[in-house]
């Protein structure tokens, strides 16, 4: 027993210990390889200190010789861990010149040649510490010979000049506090002019720096002054100066955060006023307009943009793009000033093309951006001009960028329609109207994320209907489901609609119709899940975006049954009680409180909405070659209606039958009965219309062509249903316009109340403040 194996080890032994083998190899193979490597690499630094040994000072021969002496008595690890110091040499590029190939996904599978990635990071430790002691010993040359290296590695070997960028950063913006190299860029820009011009440029901007250093020194920091900003704008406007653009930018950084809490350290200070708003000005206004002269944006005829990213220019300018996207961003979450907000906003719009590739500050700015755009509170302007921004910022990215773009906004439209009132309905619908757009410019991606969404509501009402609770109905009677609904129908309304996009023969044709069906599926739903009198205004509302959506797209949808419900409803037939409340606003309300139950005031108003609603129904239908018999079954439920309705206590007097009791059948509003003695008229009338002109029609039924071209030129306003229906909008518009009256002045007069108790309030405390003093005397 003792000299057996275990039977887990004959098991390894069976499936695993070749693969074991193997991987050890493997792993052998590479640490050889890495080993020979770094040989490699202490040798040629070895060979490079004899050449400048030979080339160098006699006299200097033995301190070299000692310095190669104690290199070759090191290991390579001590070499790069103890920070040695190397011994001078004249061309730094064979010390900084760092061949390693690296793949354009930064992954190294089993067996490559490419390294691992501690040997880039310590390859970009040791071109750090051949930077430090070169700059040591050399000064400025040193600073330009490892722009220089940089620069070749970049052409040599861009792969790893990439993987710098996005892991070692510091490396390649060795200036970044002072963003050396867009001084560079401005100086070659100057060389290109006439030479005695460009002298005085130069004299003027080292005098200019000198004096900016000195203050520096002494006081840590640079004050702006309103000579400086006037000075820096005129080079940007007159010369296009890239290091005018620097230091506006970083004065920008500053005005942006003026008032942080976290410790900043910021090149310059700013403590007037006047040169606060002059400097935001200046770098809004003309930055972009800098950008755009040296990286200009070309856009093609189809939308697209394109910017040089791979030029010298752009990756030089990369990090002063992103410190200024980074600041503007920062000023936008803490301004309120409208006018200010605007333009801010305005300033970023001709930015997003060069923004694209950094979509961490992308992220940022459109959660910012789309948060003013969502607030009910912002002003219109304001609103209007963020809009404008995320649909720029949607039209020139791509897909990626854009699906986050249309998540983020249907986000914010519906965190932003929680509070539904009169004062707030406008904004949420200008949010909606303006949201609409932006799911035609990328139809396939705008179907994507409205299949998601759509889905996402149906699961709510299938998990409502199958599973109810007690309050499981709320996750749907509320307003963001509500809005929600009547968004997506805005959408297709808008891009499926032939008659609006001339590029669509028939609605079928956008990427966006498959999506018809189940939202006109999950809103019928809806619509019908609790049928009572209390949630009435709500089945109007849902009923408004289905015949959106019918309208546009020319769809028949059911709604008719819907309707007459309410009509053959209890709360119509009976007689309402008297009441003396206000009349009910079905546009802001989904459920009725309860001492309007049965009353007068909202019989009244169901009978209004019920005519509209059904004659807005068979008014689309109005010139439709089969209206005759599609108002059929609806006139003969009216008729039946009527006569219940009408039947009164007189007709059983005649009769000699005396009534059971007081109420007797009828509801006995006259003002109801007469609405909808009018709706039956105008539909009879309209289908007689439609018989008289079909009477001379060729074709069958079977002639598709021909029924979608009966009456196509004719207007629905030439129809009598079509002029009655003309005639119940314009009522209804002048009575919005009466009420948005009425809610203004009644606005003004709180606002007038209110300054009269805080004059009232002002003047108690002076006089409490006169009585202490005569006390006091």
């Amino acid at each position: 027993m003792a000299g057996q194996s275990k039977k887990s080890t004959k098991k390894f032994e069976k499936n695993h210990l070749k693969e074991a083998l193997s991987k050890r190899k493997e792993v052998a193979k590479i640490k050889q390889r890495h080993q020979v490597k770094a040989k490699k690499k202490a040798r040629n630094a070895k060979d490079n200190a004899t050449v400048s040994n030979e080339k160098g000072n006699p006299s200097e021969e033995k301190p070299r010789l000692k310095d190669q002496n104690k290199l070759n008595g090191m290991t390579e690890d001590q070499f790069f861990q103890e920070g040695f110091q190397l011994p001078e040499l004249r061309k730094p590029k064979q010390a900084a010149k760092v061949k390693v190939p690296v793949s354009s996904t930064d992954k190294r599978k089993r067996g490559s040649d490419a390294p691992d990635s501690d040997d880039v990071e310590s390859s970009s430790e040791r071109d750090r510490q051949v930077f430090t002691d070169q700059e040591a010993a050399s000064g400025a040359d040193g600073v330009e010979a490892h722009q220089e290296d940089l620069d070749a590695l970049a052409t040599k070997d861009p792969d790893f000049y990439k993987y710098l960028q996005e892991n070692d950063a510091e490396l390649l913006d060795f200036g970044a506090g002072d963003l050396a190299e867009v001084d560079q860029l401005s100086e070659d820009d100057k060389a290109k002019k006439k030479q005695k011009k460009s002298k005085t440029l130069r004299a003027e901007s080292s005098e200019e720096d000198a004096q900016e250093g000195a203050v520096e020194e002494s006081t840590g920091q640079v004050e702006v002054t309103m000579a400086m900003v006037s000075q820096w704008t005129t080079a940007m406007t007159e010369q296009h100066s890239l290091r005018a653009m620097r230091r506006v930018a970083l004065a920008f950084r500053t005005a942006a955060y003026v008032n942080a809490d976290d410790d900043k350290e910021l090149k310059y200070s700013i403590s007037s006023p006047n040169v606060y708003h002059q400097l935001l000005v200046s770098a809004l206004d003309y930055v972009p307009h800098v950008l755009n002269y040296h990286i200009p944006v070309k856009e093609s005829t189809t939308g697209k943009v394109r910017v040089a990213t791979d030029s010298k220019k752009y990756r030089t300018l990369t990090p002063l793009l992103k410190s200024h996207s980074s600041a503007v961003v920062h000023l936008l979450d803490n301004l309120s000033d409208a006018p200010t907000l605007q333009k801010t906003l305005n300033a970023l719009i001709p930015l997003l093309p060069y923004l694209l590739p950094f979509k961490k500050i992308l992220k940022s700015l459109v959660t910012t951006v789309v948060g003013m755009w969502s607030d009910a509170s912002t002003a219109d302007t304001t609103r209007i001009t963020a809009f404008l921004l995320i649909r720029r910022l949607a039209a020139v990215s791509d897909a990626s960028i854009r699906t986050a773009l249309l998540k983020t906004a249907y986000q914010g439209l519906v965190k932003g329609s929680r509070v539904t009132n009169p004062h707030t309905l406008p904004a949420i619908n200008l949010m909606k109207n303006s949201a609409a757009e932006l799911w035609g410019i990328d139809p396939d991606v705008g179907y994507m994320t409205g299949f998601v969404y759509i889905r996402q509501l149906a699961v709510h009402l299938r998990s409502n209907i199958t599973q109810p609770t007690k309050d499981s109905y709320k996750q749907i009677y509320n307003w963001q489901y509500i809005h929600s609904l009547d968004f997506w129908s805005r959408v297709i309304s808008t891009h499926c609609c032939p008659t609006s996009n001339p590029c669509l023969k028939v609605s079928s044709d956008s990427p966006l119709h498959p999506l018809l069906y189940p939202l006109v599926q999950i809103t019928l739903g809806a619509l019908r899940l609790i049928p009572t009198p209390t949630y009435y205004p709500l089945r109007f509302q849902l009923t408004r975006s289905l015949l959106r959506i019918s309208r546009a797209t020319i769809t028949y949808i059911p709604l008719a049954p819907s309707l007459l419900e309410v009509l053959q409803s209890a709360e119509m037939t009976k007689p309402p009680k008297p009441s003396t409340l206000k009349s009910l606003d079905f546009t802001t309300a989904l459920r009725v409180a309860k001492p309007y139950i049965g009353t007068r005031t909202y019989q009244d108003g169901l009978g209004e909405q019920l005519v509209e609603l059904m004659a807005e129904f068979f008014g689309i239908w109005a010139k439709h070659i089969a209206f005759p018999e599609l108002m059929l079954p609806p006139v003969v439920h009216l008729k039946r209606w009527l006569k219940t309705v009408s039947s009164s206590t007189k007709s059983k007097m005649s009769n000699g039958i005396k009534p059971a009791s007081d109420k007797a059948k009828g509801n006995k509003n006259s003002r109801l009965t007469s609405s909808i003695t009018l709706l039956l008229q105008k539909l009879e009338s309209n289908g007689r219309w439609i018989e008289e002109k079909r009477r001379h029609v060729e074709f069958g039924p079977s002639n598709k062509e021909g029924v979608e071209g009966f009456l196509r030129d004719a207007a629905i306003s030439d129809t009598p249903l079509g002029a009655f229906v003309e005639g119940l909008r314009r009522k209804s518009e002048e009575m919005e316009k009466m009420l948005e009256r009425a809610r203004e002045a009644e606005k003004r007069d709180r606002a007038k109340d209110k300054d009269e108790e805080d004059g009232m309030d002002i003047d108690g405390v002076e006089a409490d403040e006169l009585e202490d003093d005569d006390e006091l005397r």
